[in-house]
Order: structure tokens, then sequence, then C-alpha cells
């Protein structure tokens, strides 16, 4: 690793923060936004080893409520 590389890992974060000094922070303050948007799903290990991210799952569940609204269409 280069100088210049060191450098840019080198940041002004501490190992420790003490948040009970904090003010104007609120706990969980988006937690229930996040909660109506989202929607965690545990996968089975055998359909992970298939769908590696959030994306490939979302793109084959797509994939497949379109065919089954084409099917529904039909009958």
């Amino acid at each position: 690793m280069n100088k210049e590389n060191l450098d840019e890992l080198n940041d002004e974060l501490r190992e420790e923060y003490d948040f009970s000094q904090m003010i104007e922070g609120v706990q969980g303050k988006y937690a229930k936004q996040y909660h109506e948007d989202a929607k965690l799903i545990r996968l089975e290990p055998d359909v992970a080893k298939i769908f590696p991210n959030a994306k490939a799952v979302n793109d084959a569940l797509r994939g497949l409520a379109q065919i089954i609204q084409q099917y529904q269409k039909v009958t």
C-alpha cells in the first residue's frame, strides 16, 4: 500500500463516541418510515444460493408476477 492510499485510511473518526452527550440526536428517528417502506423476508438457504442479493430476488419476483398477471388475463 502506498503512502497516498494510507493517507486515505487515516480519517478523523474516533474509535468510540459518547452518544449520551448528544442533545439533538433522536434514537430511531427514521425507524417507522423504514419499516413502512421495507419488507424483510428470510430466504431458505437453498433459495439464497440462487438469489445472491435483493436485486436478483426482486427481478425474479417481477418476472413471476408478469407471468401470473398474463395467465390471469387469459383465463
